[in-house]
């Protein structure tokens, strides 16, 4: 009797020895006996990629999601800058009427002190 206890005291220890890989975060009761000792208890080299690959999609999805924003401001400033352009368009229609009729008005001058000149000058030579 002494003896099968010492047995299973000596199975027990032995089983504490053994190391166990676990597959997957979600499946803890699922353990592989590792044969190799602690070189294959983490395995990282199966378990990078597939982490890789979530923060690949992610990166990708935050790099479309600039890309939007990005998009969006530029047109943004191009509207902007077309309507600053048709304004300054509709300005300077505005300010070529006022010079046109402006020089109108500067020709219509001249002629009348043209006219006033020749008068004076009409009245300077008969008052002498």
């Amino acid at each position: 009797m002494n003896h099968s206890s010492q047995d299973t005291s000596s199975r027990d220890i032995h089983e504490e020895r053994k190391l166990y890989v676990v597959d997957s975060i979600n499946d803890l009761t699922k353990l592989n006996f590792c044969l190799d000792g602690s070189q294959h208890l983490f395995p990282l080299e199966e378990k990078i990629p597939a982490t890789g690959t979530n923060l690949g999609y992610r990166n990708r999805n935050m790099f479309l999601m600039g890309l939007l924003i990005v998009l969006i401001v530029s047109l943004a400033l191009v509207t902007f800058t077309i309507f600053i352009i048709v304004q300054t368009g509709n300005e300077m229609d505005g300010v070529s009427r006022r010079l046109t009729a402006e020089e109108k008005d500067i020709d219509d001058l001249k002629i009348l002190n043209s006219l006033i000149v020749k008068r004076l000058n009409q009245w300077d030579s008969e008052q002498n």
